[in-house]
């Protein structure tokens, strides 16, 4: 560790003007991310500086600083080569948000280039690699090089992100887990905006999810966390907009790795579930318009193979079999309706918790996954059912899982006959900087 006789500033001081609502200055927050990020501020400290942002906050300036500080980290990546125009799209995560998989291969149909770099699921929310990974020999970790060669061939690419993209993020990340600081929206917009520029696309879509199975459940907070978003892409000068968009409950028909895969292969194919065939044409839309791309309208790619097509090429570039049958979990049990009615509700974060029981997600990162684990959703809120009929179908590999997994259940989905259904709209705003 570095001493702090050499260092412009102290660790402690930072620490104080902070909890003291003061301003922190560029220089000082400059020194604050790379000084964390070589080892001169210990952990401890960083930890409480982290609290006194979650308490105190932090202006736009600041944040903007800290994103800043925070790309600088690392290397940026730059796609000027390519021959047409990049677009991306960050989610915050959600359950059954499968939209990135169908998305990137029906951009690319469309006349963009995606470069799409994802995560791993951790507690209720999926990760989109995590998705991937059960498609037999499909790889997350790609270089750079290989990056854009697949971007080049196939006009998308699913990746994770390298060591070198923002590697005071990572850091810092593992931190916010364990100190009960990941809520900051200062800590949260500049954590998803440092990687995203970092990326190097001209045009990002944001979707901020909303509602009991999102990660910012008060529509108002997730206003809030969007428009610091879009100011921090907008200032960074890429073409930045964000929609808040509905999780109050499931989205489509399944939870879980490789049965998102199938439901999005479904929407490929020009079929599935209305709300993620609906919500990934307009994100499509968006990505489309944000980045300048006339082309064909994303409607018509999923209807005329075009985006089928883009997909068995991007997951055979990244080693994946596009034909090969998706695992499947040993053990299934099967969740019937008490009584006939209105399906009213469907709690989003339930069902998540559940998936995750079943094996579907990991409750500390490096944790294995398994592919065929989740749930099938057999009707969802505004859906007339009778008494006996399937409601929810769980799968897992070990039976010994189904007992905490319908623990989380009760309560999940109420029934009434001549019910109400009171939902969150798909799009509940929409944010253009």
């Amino acid at each position: 560790m570095t001493s702090n006789s050499v260092e412009p500033f102290a660790a402690v001081e930072i620490i104080a003007a902070k909890r003291e609502r003061n301003e922190l200055s560029d220089k000082q927050i400059d020194w604050t991310v790379d000084a964390f990020t070589r080892g001169a501020i210990a952990d401890e400290q960083m930890s409480a500086l982290l609290m006194a942002i979650l308490l105190n906050g932090m202006n736009a300036r600041e944040i903007s600083r800290w994103t800043t500080a925070m790309i600088n980290s690392g290397e940026r990546m730059n796609w000027s080569m390519l021959d047409r125009p990049t677009a991306d799209k960050h989610s915050t995560g959600g359950v059954g948000d499968k939209i990135t998989l169908p998305l990137a291969p029906l951009v690319a149909a469309c006349g963009g280039a995606v470069p799409q770099l994802s995560g791993r699921g951790l507690g209720h929310t999926g990760g989109t690699l995590d998705k991937l990974e059960s498609i037999p020999g499909w790889r997350a970790e790609l270089s750079n090089e290989e990056m854009l060669n697949v971007l080049k061939d196939t006009g998308a690419v699913i990746c994770a992100a390298g060591a070198g993209l923002a590697p005071a993020d990572k850091k810092l990340y593992a931190l916010r887990d364990v100190t009960a600081t990941v809520e900051a929206i200062p800590l949260i917009a500049s954590s998803i905006m440092s990687k995203k520029i970092a990326e190097g696309t001209s045009a990002l879509v944001l979707d901020v999810k909303t509602g009991s199975g999102a990660f910012m459940s008060d529509p108002k907070k997730a206003a809030e966390l969007a428009r610091t978003m879009v100011q921090l892409g907008v200032a960074a000068g890429v073409k930045t907009r964000a929609l808040v968009t509905a999780m109050d409950v499931p989205l489509g028909l399944t939870a879980g790795n490789a049965l998102e895969v199938r439901e999005s292969i479904e929407v490929l194919a020009g079929g599935g579930p209305t709300d993620v065939v609906e919500l990934t044409i307009l994100l499509a839309r968006e990505m489309i318009d944000a980045a300048g791309i006339v082309g064909k309208d994303p409607a018509v790619a999923l209807q005329d193979g075009s985006a089928m097509d883009h997909w068995r090429r991007m997951i055979a570039a990244q080693g994946g079999d596009p034909h090969a049958k998706l695992p499947v979990a040993r053990e299934q049990h099967l969740i019937t309706a008490k009584n006939s009615g209105t399906m009213v509700t469907m709690d989003a974060m339930k069902v998540g918790v559940s998936a995750w029981r079943l094996g579907a997600g990991r409750s500390k990162q490096g944790e294995k996954v398994q592919a065929g684990a989740g749930i099938e959703m057999h009707a969802k809120p505004g859906d007339y059912v009778q008494a006996g009929a399937p409601l929810l179908t769980l799968h897992t590999d070990e039976p010994a899982r189904f007992e905490r997994a319908l623990e989380i259940l009760e309560g999940a989905i109420s029934i009434e006959e001549g019910g109400t259904v009171n939902r969150l709209p798909l799009v509940i705003e929409r944010i253009e900087g």
